[in-house]
């Protein structure tokens, strides 16, 4: 397993109440910061993962790491599904996910609520798809958090996870490298007042397995026809599994 890289290396804490610090530091800039870094990228990539489970028109989808919400609110325009319910370890997120939810008259459609992806407020076999999108490298144990997740799915339910990766081909690697170590974490500072939370972001997805090494970690936690389908020269990826 991958080392563990935490955001703040000099206080106390385990990674799970760092991230959740970290989350409500930079929740009133995280929607703005994401879309702006990515140049609105990370849109399309949010409709190509949901588009994953198109063909199974899940009715009840659990949204775990849910933060603002964006994720959840692309899938019900997509999906259409009777309800989503949003799950997330920072108040501080769910807090500005709740006022968009009011917004936008939704809140019979999706509900948020503070809970831990490794201990999931929820029955087995509650829900008929589960998603994660740029979550899971923040879980403290990551086969843990998988292995909840496959719990809470029903028998035939699919898991989609959509996770920064590491693209390997010239020049690619060499300008996500770049921009992720120094115009990230710098653009983050300008903006944010949590600068470390965007240093933290590239050191994070360095130390995270992705592609084969984390279809394995589907498969050991019990996930059956397991996916990974590299997006934007492998910047990011759309992992799938069955329960």
């Amino acid at each position: 397993m991958s080392k563990t890289v935490i955001p703040y290396s000099q206080e106390q804490g385990t990674k799970k109440e760092q991230v959740a610090d970290m989350f409500n530091n930079i929740s009133k800039t995280y929607d703005f910061l994401n879309h702006f870094m990515s140049l609105g990228i990370d849109i399309i990539w949010r409709k190509k993962a949901i588009n994953e489970l198109k063909e199974d028109q899940p009715k009840l989808i659990l949204d775990v790491a849910t933060g603002t919400g964006d994720f959840a609110f692309e899938a019900l325009a997509i999906l259409n599904p009777d309800k989503i319910v949003g799950v997330d370890i920072s108040q501080g997120m769910l807090d500005i996910a709740k006022q968009k939810i009011a917004k936008r008259s939704l809140g019979h459609k999706f509900e948020v609520k503070l809970g831990d992806s490794e201990k999931l407020p929820f029955e087995a076999g509650e829900f008929d798809a589960v998603t994660v999108a740029y979550g899971v490298r923040n879980f403290e144990n990551l086969e843990k958090g998988l292995a909840d997740i496959n719990r809470v799915l029903k028998p035939g339910g699919k898991a989609v996870v959509l996770e920064f990766s590491k693209p390997k081909a010239f020049p690619i690697k060499q300008l996500y490298r770049f921009y992720f170590n120094y115009i990230t974490p710098g653009i983050g500072k300008l903006f944010s007042k949590d600068s470390r939370a965007y240093s933290y972001l590239p050191e994070s997805v360095a130390a995270f397995p992705h592609g084969k090494d984390f279809v394995a970690v589907m498969d050991r936690v019990g996930f059956k026809h397991t996916k990974c389908r590299p997006l934007a020269f492998g910047i990011c990826s759309i992992y799938t599994g069955i329960k």
